[in-house]
C-alpha cells in the first residue's frame, strides 16, 4: 500500500533544504528521498529542485541535484531533459563538493533516462578536473571514471 503525503509535509520539508542549520536541511533531504522511492508525489516539485541548483548556497544546490535525480523516473514529462544542460553545468561548479555530486549522480540519472546518455557522456567526458585545486583534480578525476564506467556497463549499476 502506497503511502499518500499531503502537499503541506512536502513543501515544509523542501522549506527546510534551505535551512541554515546543515543537520535539518539534511534529515529533509533524506525525507525527501525516502519519499521519492516510495512515489511520484515530489516528483511536483522539479521546478523548485531545478531553481536550487541557483542558490548562492552549495549544499542547497547539492540537495536540488539530489532531488532531481531520485525523481527522474517519475519525469514523464521530460523536465529533466529539457533542463538537462542546467544540471551539468555543476560538473564545473564551483564548489569542487558539489562538483563530485553532479558527477555521482549522472548514473542514475541515466539508469531512469537512457535517453540522455549520450548527452551525459559527452559531458562527463569533456568535465575539466583540473580547474580545481590540486588535492580535488584526483578526487573529481577518478569520480568521472567511475561514473562513466557504470553508465558504459549497466549490468554492473546496482541502485
Amino acid at each position: 500500500m502506497a503511502v499518500i503525503y499531503s502537499e503541506e509535509e512536502i513543501r515544509q520539508l523542501i522549506a527546510q533544504l534551505y535551512a541554515s542549520d546543515a543537520n535539518a536541511g539534511y534529515a529533509a533531504l533524506k525525507q525527501l528521498e525516502m519519499m521519492s522511492e516510495e512515489g511520484a508525489a515530489v516528483s511536483l516539485y522539479l521546478d523548485e529542485f531545478f531553481s536550487m541548483l541557483n542558490h548562492k548556497n552549495s549544499y542547497v544546490r547539492n540537495r536540488g541535484l539530489v532531488l532531481i535525480a531520485a525523481n527522474a523516473k517519475w519525469d514523464s514529462a521530460q523536465m529533466i531533459d529539457a533542463k538537462l544542460e542546467h544540471f551539468l553545468d555543476h560538473l564545473h561548479d564551483e564548489k569542487p563538493i558539489t562538483a563530485r555530486q553532479c558527477v555521482k549522480l549522472l548514473p542514475l540519472l541515466v539508469k531512469d533516462k537512457p535517453e540522455l546518455t549520450l548527452k551525459i557522456t559527452a559531458a562527463l567526458r569533456q568535465a575539466q578536473p583540473m580547474a580545481y585545486s590540486a588535492n580535488m583534480q584526483k578526487l573529481i578525476a577518478e569520480d568521472i571514471k567511475q561514473s562513466l564506467a557504470l553508465i558504459e556497463n549497466t549490468d554492473d549499476y546496482k541502485r
